[in-house]
């Protein structure tokens, strides 16, 4: 069973789809704006649900949760309510005009099948085309009563200003440690160590801190930048140069190295600070970041620091890999 009260975090959203269903009064649009794996589709999939539900569960402040159990319920727990359509698309990377034609436009106006509602649910909605969404307006602009359209996006840029003002746009916010720690520890039964890394490295980010706190090539990630880290003030050029090819050919996401690295630095100027050990992310290095800490300045650290931030984005803006990596790699050797 899927309600409004299993959304890590989110209360601000929650508590606004949940009045608007106790109300009455739902909005025809719904723009869900967050990062890639901030839990958007759930939310998505969760208001759906609760608007659909035949027999809400309905607490003391007038909020609806769905029963879970109902006909409407079950269908779409699976994925098969009629009345929930999640726009195809043909080409992965592009939502265009005969995709919202077929997906909606040309079914819009058959009433519900069997519900209050007809819900059209665009996931990845960046994708679509500036004709895809003008032929999309005219819909938006003027629905039948019982449509609602959940757009989901993760850049809002990239939408119409036509289509964003008339919409209500919801903005996914970053999780708190705290409700994370609490999900992953009770929910997913990490150990609170590992819970600990994910947080640091998810960033409020919910989906991303399931995926790292599952994932068995985070801890290879992991192992392989810490190992580079405190030999690296050993390594010659070729074997900075062998390290390059091996972590493009282990086919880790170069932006995980970076971002643990960053946060071994991080933790390490926080030690030396503070000499804490209980506010590390790796606290099970702590004689390798003791060791680092006394041999480098503060000045050397932040300029490492900045060295993975500018590194990422270059990457980010295509400059080449090897020059890229070869330039951050030899700035931490250096201090």
């Amino acid at each position: 069973m899927a309600g409004f009260a299993d959304i890590i975090g989110q209360q601000q959203i929650k508590d606004q789809l949940q009045a608007s269903i106790a109300a009455g009064k739902v909005s025809h649009a719904y723009i869900l704006y967050g990062e890639v794996r901030s839990g958007k589709e759930f939310v998505a999939k969760v208001f759906a649900q609760a608007l659909q539900c035949e027999s809400p569960v309905v607490d003391d402040k007038g909020f609806a949760e769905p029963c879970g159990s109902c006909h409407s319920c079950s269908q779409a727990m699976s994925g098969n309510h009629p009345d929930i359509i999640y726009v195809q698309h043909e080409k992965p990377n592009t939502i265009g005009v005969d995709d919202v034609r077929n997906g909606i436009i040309e079914t819009v106006q058959i009433k519900p099948y069997s519900s209050k509602y007809k819900i059209y649910v665009i996931e990845e909605a960046e994708k679509m085309t500036p004709q895809a969404q003008n032929a999309l307006l005219k819909t938006i602009e003027e629905p039948p009563a019982y449509v609602v359209f959940l757009i989901l996006t993760s850049s809002t840029e990239s939408l119409l200003p036509t289509i964003s003002s008339r919409c209500v746009t919801l903005t996914m916010k970053p999780v708190r440690d705290d409700e994370m720690r609490k999900y992953l520890m009770e929910n997913l039964h990490v150990p609170e160590s590992r819970a600990e890394i994910c947080i640091a490295f998810a960033r409020g980010n919910v989906g991303r801190a399931k995926a790292l706190a599952s994932s068995e090539d985070f801890d290879k990630i992991r192992v392989s930048a810490l190992s580079l880290l405190k030999n690296i003030r050993e390594m010659d050029t070729v074997d900075i140069m062998d390290t390059l090819k091996a972590i493009r050919e282990f086919g880790f996401d170069i932006n995980d190295y970076l971002d643990i690295m960053a946060v071994w630095y991080r933790d390490i100027l926080l030690f030396k600070a503070t000499h804490d050990l209980n506010h590390l992310i790796f606290r099970d290095e702590i004689q390798s970041i003791q060791k680092v800490a006394q041999y480098s300045d503060y000045e050397g650290i932040e300029e490492i620091i900045q060295a993975l931030e500018t590194a990422k984005n270059r990457l980010k803006s295509q400059v080449s890999y090897e020059l890229t990596m070869e330039l951050l790699l030899l700035t931490i050797k250096e201090h």
